[in-house]
């Protein structure tokens, strides 16, 4: 791999580690958030879910921007909200502001989720694009685990009041890092061939490197992919020709929040006090659930690109229906009132479900929803994707609290169930996408 498609992998992928931060570092301060704002179990749903909203909007307006300005410029952009969101959070001055400022922050990662990889996907030769793409998973992985260490350290520094401030606020050290690494990196070639500018992507694919070992025939491929002689990069993209990438695209962003994944990265410590553990020992739990996650992410990276997607997803799709069908048992046998043996369970069975998200939909849906649009449409069908994952986590993440206040067994039991139903859409339905170029994708596809 050339030096500078490392680089630029590595600085684009830096929008997953805030991406992963901003996800998880809410669920170290939901108990001090319930006491300082007075919030009922609704109240604390919304509020968690705040961001998402933001995330959701940012997700479905991205697309368009991102055609017209370019990835790397975007992500600019989502840099600065990633930054005045941690700060503002961390100085929020009643409800309302904290919720504006988590918004900002859903906004940056709304769009760094369908720019990131979409971006990464655009400079990769495809012989490494599904580890390259993946890096944007392991740093969403990192940033998650960062969010749970950098909670359980604060936590432990005895800071009071302000505790929940402090692990908002030290967000901002890699939102600065961020911004000033991107201007380091390059404009994505396909973007600059859509835009006709056929010279820089010419520069740029002779540092990133080409699936053909040849710059022309790479041009002439995306050229063809982009056909714009026949079609134009504002044609409609809800249209019958595109609905194979848009079905695929949706049905692997639901099932992805309908394992539950976000009630697990925004609720950990909540729900391993549920199972009986204390408030810091449940915090140490929540470090160990980001741990597998990352050891766990960092072996599916160095194998996607080997074993395919679909396996992952085969493996990840019946690692999930074992892990929640005994969490589910956990709670519906020990209710209320768990025992050592019953906590033990929960905590061994949820860092299998995360092992088998890590290992199956966390490395693979990114890269996936990247790979099977068209050059023309791939921002729009990445922001499509992108969208209904959010949609779907915002909703996850709202009714979580609402539901395991009454049962924690009937919503890890609806989790499992809805696994059944992903295992049965990957073994009918799910293509296979490995070592195949941009072009050759679409072709598999049916787009002409």
């Amino acid at each position: 791999m050339k030096p500078t498609l490392v680089f630029a992998t590595i600085i684009a992928a830096l929008g997953g580690l805030l991406f992963g931060f901003d996800t998880a570092v809410i669920s170290g301060t939901t108990h001090w958030l319930e006491s300082i704002y007075g919030l009922s179990s609704f109240w604390l749903g919304f509020t968690v879910a705040g961001a998402l909203i933001g995330t959701v909007i940012g997700a479905i307006i991205v697309g368009g921007p991102a055609d017209r300005f370019g990835r790397r410029n975007i992500l600019f952009s989502l840099a600065i909200f990633y930054l005045v969101s941690a700060i503002g959070s961390a100085l929020a001055w009643n409800w309302y502001s904290f919720l504006f400022f988590r918004f900002l922050g859903g906004l940056g990662v709304g769009g760094a989720s369908v720019v990131s990889p979409m971006y990464i996907a655009e400079i990769s030769p495809a012989r490494y694009r599904g580890r390259l793409v993946a890096v944007t998973q392991f740093n969403i992985v990192l940033g998650i685990l960062l969010a749970f260490f950098s909670n359980y350290v604060i936590a432990g520094m005895n800071l009071g009041v302000i505790e929940w401030r402090w692990m908002f606020g030290v967000e901002g050290f890699p939102a600065v890092l961020f911004l000033l690494f991107l201007f380091l990196i390059p404009l994505s070639p396909r973007w600059l061939v859509a835009q006709g500018r056929v010279d820089e992507a010419r520069a740029v694919l002779e540092k990133c490197g080409t699936d053909t070992g040849s710059i022309d025939e790479e041009i002439q491929e995306i050229q063809t992919s982009l056909d714009l002689e026949h079609h134009s990069l504002q044609e409609p993209f809800y249209c019958r020709k595109y609905i194979k990438p848009i079905s695929l695209a949706v049905m692997i962003a639901m099932f992805n929040q309908l394992s539950g994944i976000n009630a697990l990265m925004y609720y950990a410590p909540h729900i391993f006090r549920m199972a009986g553990a204390v408030s810091e020992s449940a915090l140490l739990q929540t470090v160990a659930v980001g741990g597998t996650n990352l050891i766990l992410t960092m072996t599916a990276l160095t194998v996607i690109d080997h074993f395919g997607r679909k396996r992952l997803m085969l493996v990840g799709s019946i690692g999930y229906i074992l892990s929640l069908g005994a969490t589910a048992w956990a709670f519906y046998t020990y209710g209320t009132d768990f025992t050592q043996t019953g906590s033990l369970l929960v905590l061994i069975s949820l860092l299998v479900f995360i092992a088998s998200h890590a290992f199956g939909q966390g490395a693979v849906i990114w890269v996936f929803i990247s790979e099977i649009f068209p050059n023309r449409v791939r921002a729009r069908g990445q922001s499509l994707g992108s969208f209904t994952h959010w949609f779907m986590a915002a909703l996850i993440s709202w009714t979580f609290p609402i539901i395991a206040e009454n049962s924690g067994g009937h919503i890890f039991a609806f989790y499992a169930v809805c696994m059944v139903g992903q295992l049965l859409w990957v073994v009918l339905l799910m293509p296979e996408t490995k070592g195949i170029s941009l072009e050759q994708i679409q072709r598999k596809l049916g787009i002409e």
